[in-house]
């Protein structure tokens, strides 16, 4: 059954029954799933559900009631407007050093003082270089409102500061969060209050995180989903985690890592509402992800409405299938004028690597390219009559 985003938002904070452990026994009890884990393709509207569920959960105060609790108190939450709260400041006109700055408001206000009075810099620049490279160094201005990096030269000296890279800064901004959600577990699994750090998280209710992975490769998504997954399970407070991606390995990962989960699909609807429905298994075993890709491409070529997200998804099937089938590369699978079609493909996948570069909406004999393919890649390999016998 549809529902607006507002009423999908009331379903993942309505108690269920779910397995509990206590000691030897399992009991089943009725309450908030500890993990709920949601897969969505891009543009479903994961990001929205984020805020629906924090203003949901937390309601902004309409400034009549001085007891209002602050949204921070209750909803720790890493979105795409999260990394909109940092910044660069180039400052061409004077020269000056490029600084990545952070956005004054509460939320960020409230973050910075806390990571700074907790002393978390050198965590945060550590679990930084894990993952982009160990020479490349954030450091933060006294009061924390902004941050330049240089690139360690091994001589106790290192480059001017330097603009990283937009897949470098979503890392930085992860590993700020990162840094404080292994904080805020750490201190709340401090079972009396008046022995906690701080007592600014005794009123947190939920995390939520969604897909923090858009900027790493595969050994990376994996190694931080693992790290994400033990984060989780070192909880032991009442504090419940909701994590929405669109990346099925970043999924399945969760899913094997979290013993103890509700698993969903979101899906959109051409009216605007959307359905969250309940799943059992990995992205290929409860969803059928691939079958997915190939129902959505049908769809939007029979109505002609290919669009250029849906060359990502074409190129996903051919990755997945040269995957199952062992070819090393999934070029290999694309018919005779292989570089040609490559190309094209490629044109509309890769990121762009100038601001102001666009890439113009398909054509129409483009977007005649996307049936050619998905045609090709269904008629020539058994692999998808074996899986889709009614395709």
């Amino acid at each position: 059954m549809s529902k607006t985003l507002t009423k999908i938002a009331e379903q993942l904070n309505t108690p269920r029954k779910v397995k509990s452990k206590k000691t030897t026994e399992v009991e089943v009890v009725t309450q908030v799933p500890k993990v709920q884990l949601i897969y969505a393709f891009n543009g479903t509207g994961k990001t929205r559900l984020s805020r629906e569920f924090k203003q949901f959960v937390a309601p902004k105060g309409n400034g009549e009631d001085d007891e209002a609790i602050s949204p921070r108190e209750k909803i720790l939450y890493y979105n795409a407007f999260t990394e909109d709260l940092f910044y660069w400041d180039n400052d061409l006109e004077e020269d000056a050093a490029p600084k990545l700055k952070i956005q004054p408001n509460t939320y960020t206000d409230w973050l910075l003082t806390l990571l700074k009075d907790l002393g978390q810099d050198a965590n945060i620049v550590k679990y930084f270089q894990h993952f982009a490279n160990d020479k490349l160094t954030p450091h933060f201005s006294e009061n924390y409102a902004e941050v330049t990096f240089t690139l360690e030269r091994g001589d106790n000296e290192g480059t001017e500061p330097l603009k990283i890279s937009k897949g470098e800064e979503s890392n930085f901004i992860w590993s700020v969060f990162y840094t404080l959600l292994d904080q805020v577990i750490t201190i709340l699994n401090v079972a009396e209050p008046e022995n906690r750090e701080t007592r600014q998280f005794d009123q947190l209710e939920y995390v939520f995180i969604d897909d923090p992975v858009s900027s790493l490769d595969e050994n990376h998504l994996i190694e931080l989903a693992v790290n994400l997954a033990g984060l989780i399970k070192s909880s032991k407070s009442d504090l419940k985690f909701i994590i929405t991606t669109h990346s099925p390995l970043f999924y399945n990962v969760l899913y094997n890592e979290l013993n103890s989960k509700a698993c969903y699909l979101l899906e959109r609807f051409e009216d605007g509402t959307f359905a969250l429905l309940d799943k059992h298994g990995d992205s290929n075993k409860s969803f059928s992800y691939h079958l997915h890709l190939k129902q959505i491409l049908e769809k939007a070529i029979a109505e002609n409405t290919v669009q250029k997200y849906h060359f990502t998804l074409l190129r996903n099937l051919y990755e997945k299938t040269a995957s199952f089938l062992g070819y090393p590369k999934w070029s290999e699978l694309l018919p005779d004028d292989k570089q040609a079609y490559l190309n094209r493909i490629i044109q509309f996948t890769s990121h762009s690597t100038l601001s102001n570069e666009a890439v113009a909406e398909p054509s129409g004999p483009e977007k005649n390219t996307v049936a050619l393919l998905l045609n090709h890649l269904i008629s020539n390999y058994a692999y998808w009559q074996q899986e889709d016998p009614n395709g």
